[in-house]
């Protein structure tokens, strides 16, 4: 492929009828984006929520919980201001010891490599540890990747985005953040980036549309379809 005709997937219209924003550098999210930890988040809750003297929750809950942001969960359950970055690095550690637990979703693989081949810079910005972010992606994963930015607070991802723009030098107006909560959307927002927002994450989808994403993407395939032209 030229660099014409990869031009031309760029700018061409999606079914949709909308043109695709031809994006220059994509930053991931990590947690419920690239890798599903969700069920290993849900069962680990609970010893956690013992640890540290906040709300249990319950079976039926997790539905709720899914439709919220992580500020009203954590009024929810009961969590201080104060103790929320405790009980972050305590979850960090736990999936550490069990990140055997975590996969990759399918077809991450293929749309990463996809996106790279096209000339797409990739970004990560995460408030995941770093060594749990490679042993999930892997080698292979890991180099497509130019930036990555990790550990960050349970609020602090706007700042990371932004340092990411700054080392890539890249425009905001051409850069995409791609998460699944609705933290990533107000992190997008303040760093003055568009923001993608996939279906299969922590968040639920109408949860998420009410936040005002840019984009949506209900399957791992439409990434590639609407960004690049490319399906699996």
């Amino acid at each position: 492929m030229t660099m014409a005709d990869r031009g031309n997937l760029l700018t061409r219209h999606t079914t949709a009828g909308a043109q695709r924003v031809p994006y220059r550098l994509v930053i991931f999210d990590f947690d419920g984006t690239l890798a599903d930890s969700f069920p290993w988040f849900a069962a680990t809750l609970n010893d956690v929520a013992a640890r540290w003297r906040f709300k249990s929750v319950a079976t039926d809950e997790e539905e709720l919980l899914r439709g919220m942001s992580a500020r009203e969960i954590m009024v929810h359950l009961g969590v201080p201001a104060w103790k929320a970055p405790l009980v972050a690095a305590d979850m960090r550690r736990r999936m550490s010891a069990e990140i055997h637990h975590i996969r990759r979703f399918d077809g991450a693989d293929r749309m990463l490599s996809h996106l790279h081949a096209a000339g797409i810079t990739l970004g990560l910005a995460t408030s995941n540890r770093a060594d749990n972010v490679r042993r999930v992606l892997g080698a292979r994963n890991l180099r497509l990747f130019r930036y990555l930015e990790t550990g960050a607070t349970i609020h602090g991802k706007a700042a990371r985005l932004g340092r990411v723009l700054r080392r890539a030098g890249a425009p905001a107006a051409r850069a995409l953040y791609i998460g699944d909560e609705i933290r990533d959307i107000e992190a997008a927002h303040a760093a003055g980036i568009q923001v993608g927002c996939v279906a299969w994450g922590y968040n639920r989808l109408e949860a998420l549309r009410a936040a005002g994403p840019d984009l949506v993407f209900e399957r791992m395939d439409e990434i590639c379809k609407r960004l690049v032209g490319v399906g699996h």
